[in-house]
């Protein structure tokens, strides 16, 4: 990791975000998103926050601004599961190549005995990508054993297939090992001592006022009470927190989050991980395209970071139009929370947008997307 100190001083105005500007309200007018939030993170300091568009897709929607609260969809995996589970490695109580099964038991049911914590972690355990539960169950209880019942697709290790299934699992795990829910332990281990008044679980008060809207189905049927706001049915059906999706939150929350871990874990004076602990979790394996709950730049073909972030980019997609990604190379994080998923998740845009964001943000700060040496502002010495 390289990231260079927090203190190295930049200003907003030593480099010129129009094209970034321009983009953005581009995306807006061509229905990418009703409206988005993106924020910049550039050598330890945030160096563009801005809103634009609407919070809606209605006929008087409201305008977003920087404190808008979006559903971040999969960003729960890495933000809320995937950090929590960071700190229990890193304290000794929870051991990546220990069976799941052995932390929960009813999960090693149908051939699932030896897939390990590690193996969920990289999406290489063989279970199934996602499933229609609504279409069966109704309750968290019916949920969770459908998947420790369900068999493999394929056998632990041999393949790579992004499962959702695995980090609800994931959460479970979380609980079994803290006797707290997924929701208690974001609170008290991340979104408190860091400050994220606008991230939780299942928003309420002042913070509900400020969500906006995804393309959600109201006809849904649980048994748990009234429909929780989260856009995934099987986080509803869980009731609203689960270990791979229903957590909602700002940019500006989500910049003291990556401003912590570009710190090497740590954010006014508190410790949050390791480095080593981050290195673990983030670097590569061969050409893998997976670490540890965070995803990494493809190196062939398509990639959302597009092409100026380097090899050793890290981070994680929302499939409500969020997306959080960290180039240690270029001392180098973009937030961009958004509700393309409003009014129909159908409105898929938003795939060639990300690498278009991406690229032109480097290019603001002077980099060539041809060569990784920037040839703008000086490195800091």
């Amino acid at each position: 990791m390289t990231f260079g100190p927090a203190a190295f001083p930049l200003r907003a105005e030593e480099f010129d975000f129009t094209p970034v500007r321009r983009l953005m309200q581009e995306g807006v007018d061509e229905n990418v998103f009703p409206g988005a939030s993106i924020a910049v993170i550039y050598r330890g300091n945030t160096i563009f926050h801005e809103a634009f568009g609407t919070i809606g897709c209605g006929l008087s929607p409201k305008p977003a601004y920087s404190s808008t609260v979006y559903d971040i969809a999969s960003l729960t995996k890495a933000v809320a599961t995937t950090a929590a589970i960071m700190q229990l490695v890193e304290r000794d109580s929870l051991k990546l190549d220990q069976s799941a099964a052995g932390y929960f038991p009813p999960f090693g049911r149908n051939g699932k005995n030896d897939i390990t914590i590690r193996q969920l972690l990289n999406h290489t355990s063989g279970l199934r990508p996602h499933a229609w539960y609504i279409k069966t169950c109704s309750t968290p209880q019916e949920l969770i054993a459908a998947i420790c019942n369900d068999t493999l697709l394929t056998k632990p290790g041999t393949a790579t297939a992004y499962s959702d299934n695995g980090f609800i699992i994931l959460g479970t795990i979380v609980e079994q090992i803290t006797g707290r829910s997924l929701e208690e332990n974001f609170r008290a281990r991340f979104s408190t001592p860091l400050g994220m008044q606008s991230t939780s679980f299942n928003p309420s008060g002042e913070m509900l006022r400020r969500v906006a809207p995804t393309g959600r189905d109201s006809t849904w049927n649980t048994k748990i009470g009234p429909r929780p706001l989260v856009n995934d049915q099987n986080a509803a059906i869980l009731g609203g927190a689960a270990g791979h999706a229903g957590l909602f939150s700002s940019t500006g929350d989500l910049i003291r989050f990556t401003l912590m871990l570009m710190n090497d874990g740590r954010q006014d004076g508190v410790r949050y991980f390791r480095q080593s602990t981050i290195r673990q979790f983030t670097r590569r394996n061969g050409n893998d395209e997976r670490a540890l709950g965070w995803d990494l730049r493809s190196l062939e073909g398509y990639a959302s970071t597009g092409s100026c972030f380097s090899k050793d980019s890290w981070g994680h997609l929302g499939f409500t139009g969020t997306s959080l990604w960290i180039d240690p190379r270029k001392d180098l994080a973009v937030i961009m929370l958004s509700n393309r998923v409003c009014p129909s998740s159908e409105n898929r845009k938003i795939r060639k947008f990300r690498p278009r964001l991406h690229t032109t943000v480097a290019e603001c700060l002077g980099y060539s997307c041809r060569e990784e040496k920037p040839i703008g502002p000086p490195a800091n010495p």
